[in-house]
Parts: structure tokens; sequence; C-alpha cells
């Protein structure tokens, strides 16, 4: 599928800054003032600029407020409540840090609670997809999941706990990453099946539906060669996770600390560019990209 930039954004940006408001609210690191006025606004520009990322993909964006309307069906309408809600309880639970040096313990709990519940939305509107084998798998969040609660520690300067998340997120990406590689032939799909034609005979196309490029070729059939492939997921491992992980063992200093943060964005966001570039959709048996 064609990796737009505002949702590469949307998903590195925003799952890194719930996975800090998770850390905030479950009080780590234990700062007050002016001290967690910072971390508070670093989470809260990563969690609303990755939202706010979200909207330029839409046709209409002005409309982006009725997703709302739809959350007894819609992953996507639970992400936006699930957000909205974890927004406005950690900027209670904030400002008691902020102006008050009070730790409103229950709301930084319900706060870190639905922090962790819109970084999971957020991945089920992916995993959902039937019409992508790589991604219907209960692999997708738990690997969102596992990237934000690894980033944001690293962000809250939980080394510690870090040094054990940022390990097992990049595990959970070199699984992902195999197993999606089969997930196409495995889900059995084929022109048979995705026309429901199959039992007549034998399907496939007599000719490709148009020659001219189209929204479905743009957004759905964007093909990525394995070679560069391979080549980006050496990058996004190596800067996502072996880096910060080697730069948290050396003895500690800030300087290197925001070198290993600037690295794991730099190297989730490579890993969301395959995230989208690699996931086959079932439409592209209609071009003959199968």
């Amino acid at each position: 599928m064609h990796p737009a930039p505002s949702v590469i954004v949307f998903t590195t940006l925003s799952g890194l800054g719930f996975g800090l408001l998770f850390w905030l609210g479950l009080g780590l690191p234990a700062v007050t003032g002016w001290v967690a006025f910072a971390f508070f606004a670093i989470g809260y520009a990563l969690a609303v600029g990755g939202l706010m990322a979200s909207t330029f993909h839409l046709g209409h964006p002005e409309r982006a407020w009725k997703a709302f309307s739809q959350w007894r069906s819609s992953w996507l309408s639970r992400e936006g409540v699930c957000a909205v809600a974890a927004l406005v309880l950690m900027a209670l639970y904030g400002a008691g840090l902020v102006f008050f040096d009070e730790r409103l313990a229950l709301l930084g709990w319900l706060g870190s609670a639905l922090s962790l519940a819109t970084v999971f939305t957020t991945s089920m509107i992916y995993a959902q997809l039937k019409t992508v084998p790589r991604w219907k798998t209960p692999l997708t969040p738990a690997l969102l999941i596992a990237i934000s609660l690894a980033g944001g520690a690293l962000l809250a300067g939980q080394v510690s706990t870090a040094l054990i998340l940022i390990p097992i997120a990049g595990v959970l990406q070199i699984l992902w990453w195999v197993r999606g590689d089969g997930a196409f032939k495995a889900s059995g799909t084929d022109m048979a099946t995705a026309t429901g034609l199959g039992h007549i005979g034998a399907v496939r196309a007599f000719e490709p539906p148009h020659t001219g490029p189209n929204y479905l070729l743009r957004e759905l059939v964007f093909q990525v060669g394995r070679k560069h492939a391979l080549k980006l997921r050496g990058i996004a491992f190596g800067l996502g996770y072996a880096a910060p992980v080697l730069l948290l063992l050396v003895p500690f200093s800030h300087a290197l600390a925001v070198i290993a943060v600037i690295a794991h964005v730099a190297g989730i966001a490579a890993s969301r560019w395959l995230f989208f570039a690699e996931a086959e959709h079932v439409v592209g048996l209609y071009y003959g990209k199968r």
C-alpha cells in the first residue's frame, strides 16, 4: 500500500507520545513543577501532533469529527474516543503535578490505561483487515504496543525498563516481518476467492480492468522491491532497536540519551514506511500484482 507521509508521522509520533504519557501516568519519572511540565509538553506534542497529521490523509479533513460517532463498530472511532479521554485525564493529572505538586494517582492510572488503549485501538484499525493478510494477526497490536511502551520508557528516562522493552519490541518486529512475508500465500487468497467465482473452475483475468492509473493503483497496489525492503529492514532494526540498546549500555550521558531517542524514532519511522509499503491488498489481484 502507498506509504503516505501523514500516516507514517501519525503512527510513529502518536505511539511514542502516548507511550510517554503511559509512564507519566504511573508516576515515572517522579517529577513535579516545571520539570513535569516539560515531560507532559513533549508527550502532548508527539501525541497531538501525530493525531493531527493523520487528518491530512483524509479526503475531507474538516469532517474528521464525524469519526467519533461510529464507536460501536469502528476502531477508528474508538481510537478517537480513547485518545480524547486519555488527553483530558492526563491534562488534569499533569495540572496537579505542575501547579500544585500533587499526585492524583487515580487520574494518572486511568490516563495510563486510556493511553495504552489508544495505541491498541490504532493497531486494530489495521489488524482487523482481512483484505491485508500481512496486517491481520495478533502480532500487529502486540508490536505497536511494545514499540509504544519501549519508546515511552526511553523518553521517560526509564533506562532499565527500556533495556528490557526495546529488545522485546525488536523480537516482535522480526517475528512480524517473517510471518508477514508468507501471510498472503498462507491466506489462500487468489483470483477465484477474491471474485467468488471459484466454483465455476479456474479464474484468471482476461485483461487488466483499465490501462490508466487510478486511486486503487496509487493507494492500494504500491510495490516495493524486495532488495530495497531488506535494506530498509536492516536500517529500521539497526536504528530503532539495536542502536538505542547499545547507547543505553554505555555510561550514561544526556547527549547519548538524546542520540538514542533520535535513532529510535528514525528506525521506527522506517519500519512504519515498510509497514505500509509491504502490505499487499487483495485488490492487487485484479491488476496482476500477485
